[in-house]
């Protein structure tokens, strides 16, 4: 498979580098002439600062989008109808109807469509997936999500719920395996040009709950999660990818081998395009995710729930 990537600054610059290991990249774009260089001569791969004219002068199968979130939909639109399969990375547009035009687009040309919704291919968030599938520890009831951390200095169209809370927004519907039907959010800002501190619940039916918290105010690095079953709470930790069991006859703690969860997130998206399958992130989903994000902002604005009907 060849692929290109638009965008190698910011959190892209990891993208390129695991392209490159898996020997799938070919060119890189970015509108920084000495970003685009300078990573083109790292990879050995042809650089440009023009999309036309790298889709003018490489042959390619797909392209990674690591731009900033408002660019995405006429980048990825532009992409589609030049029939290349894309991955968006998250969130993968920033108001959801572009989301469902991508998605109607990437159908009626016959490619694939994905978002960068990498926490489902973390180990840990496997092995929670796994324990609640099983039913091992009971139902799951209840999810808690913290995210907290200094301002990322290269985040400026966005804030935290769009930047952040989106990637446990997608694990709570992935864990739960539904999507809500309410959404209730409280967010401020203090540093930021848009919120940098938020909570956000999420009411699923038969009153499952996930509730979400994200700052950039904390100056520790905390990635962690909750999901309370009938039978014990089972938490992991989304950076060491640890996963502890408490239950009413003490704990337990299962082993399992630590992976780069964006090397295996690049690897499924390279496995569908080979196989022609459907991605482990549906385009559908990444809009659901979308929506969400748009009724928590318009939750913690209005100081009121948010019903949604989503599919």
């Amino acid at each position: 498979m060849k692929v290109a990537q638009i965008g190698v600054g910011g959190w892209g610059k990891n993208h390129a580098r695991v392209l490159s290991q898996l020997g799938a990249l070919v060119a890189v774009c970015d509108a920084d002439e000495a970003r685009a260089g300078e990573a083109g001569q790292k990879y050995n791969v042809n650089h440009y600062t023009s999309l036309d004219t790298m889709l003018e002068s490489e042959q390619i199968d797909a392209v990674f989008v690591c731009t900033p979130t408002v660019t995405h939909f006429d980048i990825a639109s532009k992409l589609i109808q030049k029939k290349k399969s894309v991955f968006v990375e998250k969130p993968m547009t920033y108001k959801s109807e572009e989301g469902l035009k991508l998605a109607e687009l990437a159908k009626k040309n016959d490619v694939i469509l994905t978002c960068g919704y990498i926490e489902r291919f973390n180990p840990a968030v496997e092995t929670v997936k796994e324990f609640v599938k099983s039913k091992k520890y009971g139902e799951l009831i209840m999810l808690e999500f913290h995210r907290e951390n200094r301002m990322p200095l290269h985040i400026k169209d966005v804030g935290i719920i769009y930047d952040t809370s989106v990637h446990d927004i997608d694990t709570a519907m992935y864990l739960f395996d539904d999507v809500p039907q309410v959404v209730f959010a409280r967010s401020g800002k203090i540093r930021h040009e848009h919120e940098d501190f938020a909570t956000i619940m999420l009411g699923f039916k038969d009153n499952k709950v996930a509730v979400i918290s994200s700052n950039w105010i904390t100056p520790s690095r905390v990635r962690h999660f909750n999901a309370v079953c009938t039978e014990g709470i089972i938490s992991g930790d989304f950076i060491t990818q640890e996963v502890k069991i408490e239950k009413d006859q003490g704990s337990e703690t299962p082993r399992k081998e630590k992976q780069e969860p964006l090397t295996l997130e690049i690897k499924s998206f390279l496995d569908a395009l080979e196989s022609k399958n459907t991605p482990r992130v549906r385009a559908e989903e990444a809009v659901n995710v979308t929506k969400i994000a748009e009724a928590a902002l318009l939750s913690s604005q209005k100081g009121v729930p948010v019903y949604i009907d989503l599919k």
